[in-house]
This record gives C-alpha cells, sequence and structure tokens, in this order.
C-alpha cells in the first residue's frame, strides 16, 4: 500500500478511539489561559453559528421539514469553526471522559476542563450577545429576524425539564459522534464533510445544545420588550440541557466507545 493511500484512508474507528484519548490527555493538562481563551472563542463560534440558523429560516416557505434542513446545515458554521479553526467547546469536551475512564486523567483534571471550558464558552456566547444586539441584526428582513429569535427562545423556555434532558442528551450523541467522525479524518475537507450531517441532523431534529442555548436565550431575553420570556424558565432549560449533554457525551458516545476499543488498556 503507498504512502499518498494511506494518507488519504481515513482512521480507522480504533485508531480515532486511540486520538481521542491522546487528545483528552492533551486537553486536560493544557495551560488554563489558553484554554479559557479557546473557549471564549468556541462560544463566540457557536453563537455565530446559532444566528446564521436564525436568520437563514427567516421568513423561509420551503415547509417545515426543508427549512430545518437549511437551518440546520447552516448551523454547522459553528462547529466548523470549533474544530477547523480551533477552540475549546464544553460539549466536544465530553470525550475526556474516555481518558478519565482508561485512568490517564484524574477526575479533578476533568471537571477543572469542563469548568473553564463551560464559563470561557458562555462568556464567548453573552459577548456575542452584546455585539449582535449592538448591530441590531434583528431588525433584518424588516424586524422579521428578532421575531425569529424571540420565538425560538420562548419555545425553548416552555419545554419541560424532561424534554429539555431528553432532548440534550441526543443532541450530545450527534455532536461528539461529530468530534469523533472529524477525528477520523486527514484534511480539512474530511473533517468538514465528517461534521456536515451530525449537526444538521440535530438542528433539524429540533435537540437541544447547551452552549447554543446560551445564544439563544440570552438573545431573546434582550429582544423581549413584552417581558413574555422567564429568566427562571431560561435557566432551568441552560441547567437540563447542559445535565443531558454530558449524559450523551460521556456515556453514550465516549463511554460505548470506551469499552469497544479501549477498555484493558489497548485496541483490539
Amino acid at each position: 500500500m503507498t504512502e499518498r493511500h494511506l494518507f488519504s484512508d481515513a482512521y480507522q474507528p480504533s485508531q480515532i478511539a486511540q486520538r481521542v484519548e491522546e487528545m483528552g490527555v492533551a486537553k486536560a493538562h493544557a495551560d488554563a489561559l489558553s484554554l479559557f481563551v479557546l473557549a471564549i472563542l468556541a462560544g463566540a463560534f457557536i453563537s455565530l453559528g446559532a444566528l446564521f440558523f436564525t436568520v437563514v429560516i427567516t421568513g423561509n416557505n420551503l415547509g417545515f421539514g426543508a427549512t430545518r434542513l437549511l437551518g440546520g446545515l447552516s448551523f454547522c458554521l459553528g462547529l466548523v469553526l470549533v474544530v477547523i479553526g480551533g477552540a475549546e467547546l464544553f460539549t466536544g469536551n465530553n470525550l475526556l471522559a474516555m481518558a478519565w475512564a482508561s485512568k490517564l486523567i484524574s477526575t479533578r483534571a476533568v471537571l477543572r476542563n469542563w469548568l473553564l471550558v463551560y464559563l470561557g464558552n458562555v462568556i464567548g456566547c453573552l459577548g456575542t450577545v452584546v455585539l449582535v444586539v449592538w448591530a441590531d441584526v434583528a431588525s433584518l428582513g424588516g424586524g422579521a429576524v428578532g421575531e425569529t429569535a424571540l420565538n425560538i427562545a420562548r419555545s425553548k423556555a416552555q419545554l419541560g425539564l424532561g424534554e429539555a434532558f431528553a432532548r440534550g442528551i441526543l443532541c450530545n450523541v450527534l455532536v461528539c459522534l461529530a468530534v469523533w467522525l472529524a477525528m477520523g479524518g486527514h484534511s480539512v475537507t474530511d473533517k468538514l464533510l465528517a461534521i456536515l450531517l451530525p449537526i444538521s441532523a440535530f438542528v433539524t431534529l429540533g435537540l437541544e445544545h447547551s452552549i447554543a442555548n446560551w445564544f439563544f436565550l440570552p438573545f431573546g431575553l434582550a429582544l423581549d420588550a413584552q417581558g413574555s420570556l422567564s429568566m427562571i424558565a431560561a435557566a432551568k432549560n441552560l441547567a437540563a440541557v447542559s445535565a443531558g449533554n454530558i449524559v450523551g457525551g460521556t456515556l453514550l458516545v465516549a463511554g460505548v466507545y470506551w469499552l469497544a476499543y479501549l477498555r484493558g488498556g489497548h485496541s483490539p
């Protein structure tokens, strides 16, 4: 087999598992300031994807499914920027559980990473909300973009805790699978194509991403002149979705692949 052929082939799942494990060790030991700055970037990137989604679905008459799919493809911008541009996203970092399960990093190191990255993501999201409000993006389409944004926030805040938790689980299964598949590619094109379908799917299916919701909900609150959005309901959504994201990413992706390929300290 030629060197060129070897390079063009995707990594095998067992190799991806090892790469994700190594990535987890590196992330767990990363410098705190670098981690925090890259987490702020990721929050901003996901927020830009969320804003792109909001604009694209506004006034779209393609029908429910087609409109959601087009919006989902637009939302992919966020994870494409995170993975290819380089940033630290809380939901993707749930894959650190693989290195933890292999006893390569401590519980404290995992929690340190998650706390720093989650906080940085939130700051990136809120900073983007401030800029988007200042730029008056909500006025696009004669104010239709603002109405869409407010409706998105209302629908999220109205979810029951169980619904939000379950949608959070399913969402981060797809997000972590997108990261997993991207780790299997060699080129920018490989990684981009690996991200598109899983991320488009979670958005089209109406699943819940905690970091994206740190843009959607505060943006909706900023636009809510009538007081129709409850901050308490928004906070409950964020808590339930964050918990669901952790379960989906750690147990249903990292845990399953660890059992398949890394238990016993080696890949079969």
